[in-house]
């Protein structure tokens, strides 16, 4: 009679818990002394599975198509990057516009651009739609792409950092996030494996938060702009949706996308950060603050 192996298994994600969290876009990364060796897309997958006995460690994937086998001897660390959103939540301006909202680390970020014209107080943000008059302005403000309102239903609203500043844009609860709320986003994406090559240095987020959508084409890996069905697994949805600068022109729709920060650099000039389709980074830019940039919310 053969001696029986010393088996065990131990069910790591069981099928209900992975199909209700499991992005189109999520992935498993295994490491090997801070060296990326294998990656895994988690689409379809029903449960994972840790397989050990007296010779071989192995984790297995298993997906309607079938089991996928992966030896882990050596591998010290396992990253699963998720895109995890609270299931139905959303959060209501004064307005009743219905936002997304998201979950990244410690973080509940709206999930869409803010489209109010409204203070959260109920006061009407003014509309500027001339050129010279809105490079004049020094008081709040916001203008929709073009002028048009059917941009501002796919991009949501321009706003001047003077309408930032002052603390009532955002709903109730929320507010424009700082600089350094910005940057708590960037370290947790970047330590959470959502650069574009899975590595967990160096800023390379811009996929991971990039809509897949809507975007210009580039041919270098990592852009934004090559092969865009692979972008936003962080679920970020950041949209291409231009902006108003020198001049009071509009431009940049398709190119690029820009977000306010509530942190003056200097005087005259605000902090926000900026995505391009040529890009693979999430860059920190100072503006005019008369420019017109779109904004996101984060939940106090």
């Amino acid at each position: 009679m053969k001696n029986k192996r010393n088996t065990k298994y131990l069910l790591l994600l069981p099928a209900l818990a992975v199909a209700s969290l499991l992005q189109a876009q999520d992935t498993l990364y295994l490491y090997k002394q801070s060296q990326l060796v294998n990656k895994h897309a988690l689409a379809q997958t029903d449960s994972i599975t840790y397989y050990q006995d007296s010779k071989h460690d192995s984790l297995y994937l298993f997906k309607s198509t079938g089991a996928v086998h992966q030896a882990i001897a050596g591998i010290d660390t396992l990253r699963f990057t998720n895109t995890i959103s609270q299931s139905g939540a959303t959060v209501t301006d004064v307005e009743g516009n219905k936002y997304e909202t998201l979950i990244l680390g410690t973080q509940t970020w709206m999930a869409a651009n803010l489209n109010a014209t409204k203070y959260n107080d109920g006061t009407t943000i003014p509309n500027v739609t001339d050129a010279t008059a809105w490079v004049c302005l020094t008081t709040g403000a916001y203008c929709n792409y073009n002028n048009k309102e059917s941009n501002a239903t796919t991009y949501g609203r321009l706003y001047n950092w003077y309408a930032v500043n002052t603390g009532k844009l955002c709903p109730t609860g929320w507010h424009v996030p700082s600089d350094a709320e910005w940057t708590t986003l960037e370290t947790y994406l970047i330590a959470n494996g959502y650069n574009y090559d899975g590595s967990i240095t160096g800023n390379k987020i811009a996929k991971s938060m990039a809509s897949t959508t809507g975007w210009n084409s580039s041919t270098n890996e990592g852009e934004i702009g090559n092969n865009p069905s692979t972008n936003n697994s962080s679920g970020f949805t950041a949209l291409p949706g231009g902006s108003r600068v020198s001049g009071g022109t509009f431009g940049f729709v398709g190119y690029g996308g820009n977000w306010w920060s509530s942190t003056e650099f200097s005087t005259s000039l605000a902090d926000g950060r900026t995505l391009f389709y040529y890009g693979d980074s999430l860059d920190d830019d100072g503006s005019d603050e008369f420019s017109g940039f779109s904004v996101r919310c984060l939940r106090n």
